[in-house]
């Protein structure tokens, strides 16, 4: 297959599956045993490296207003306040210490574990699983959160630092488990602490901005050698698709965010478990 055609196709797979519960990590997976891409292994996991930047910059260019805001180069609106028995309080806003206490499990486990992390992706096996699991940790988090949950945060300025911190303990489950997907487990647990699905959804595209350029960081570090010698236009075409798709997709997933429930994703990622099963595992 022409490099530019795969450039192209795996660059709308990651900027289709980065940001929804789906697991980018599983359909990268599937499509590369489906197409058997004619690309030097070492090309492709840098390939990959470069279409996650480009869905990073697209996630930031969505949340730019909210980006200033956090590193105060824009001066956020006027907070309404709450009244209590001492008087009138501000209403909180989020701020860096909940995007660190979101991201901080994760990177710690990761840093200690990226050994036993690295040797998992290579299991179809495991990420089979973790595709079939996700899925029921999303139908159950929907559910219960419904029933059970008290919503105490519907937008990300309610949140507290705890559920902040309990989302990123939520988090480490897609770090240890190839497959399992950082946004599901994210927008689940935060769902299950008690954020709306809308705040829920916003965090965790949020924190996808720093972890996503730790780990891709990482990794460029490790491979510039080999994008710097490697074929500009594939790496170029790759860029530029996985940005616009991951971009779109964003935007249109906010814009229709309370019809398009944890539960149809968790049915979708059913059917691609079966996929996966039955044209790789069977």
């Amino acid at each position: 297959m022409d490099s530019i055609l795969v450039a192209i196709i795996l660059g709308i797979v990651e900027g289709l599956t980065e940001f929804i519960p789906v697991s980018s990590t599983g359909h990268m997976i599937l499509t590369d045993k489906l197409i058997h891409p004619n690309v030097p292994r070492d090309i492709l996991s840098s390939f990959e490296v470069i279409i996650q930047l480009a869905a990073i910059l697209a996630i930031a260019i969505v949340y730019r207003e909210r980006l200033y805001r956090l590193f105060g180069l824009k001066k956020a609106a006027a907070m309404p306040s709450t009244s209590t028995a001492g008087g009138r309080v501000r209403k909180s806003q989020l701020n860096l210490m909940h995007v660190f206490l979101g991201i901080a499990p994760a990177l710690i486990t990761a840093f200690f574990l990226k050994d036993y992390i690295k040797s998992k992706f290579d299991s179809s096996t495991t990420v089979l699983w973790a595709l079939v699991v996700g899925a029921l940790f999303l139908l159950f988090a929907e559910f219960f959160s419904r029933s059970r949950v008290k919503i105490t945060a519907k937008d990300m300025d309610d949140m507290t630092y705890k559920q902040a911190f309990l989302i990123g303990i939520y988090q480490i489950l897609s770090v240890v488990w190839p497959g399992f997907s950082r946004s599901g487990s994210t927008m689940a647990g935060g769902m299950l602490s008690g954020l709306s699905y809308k705040a829920a959804a916003d965090f965790s595209f949020l924190m996808a901005i720093p972890i996503m350029c730790a780990a891709s960081g990482y990794e460029l570090l490790k491979n510039y050698e080999v994008i710097l010698n490697g074929d500009w236009m594939f790496f170029l075409v790759g860029f530029i698709v996985s940005f616009v798709v991951a971009y779109i997709v964003v935007v249109v997933f906010l814009k229709y965010i309370q019809k398009i429930q944890l539960r149809h994703f968790a049915y979708y990622r059913l059917i691609v478990a079966f996929l996966f099963w039955f044209f790789i595992l069977r």
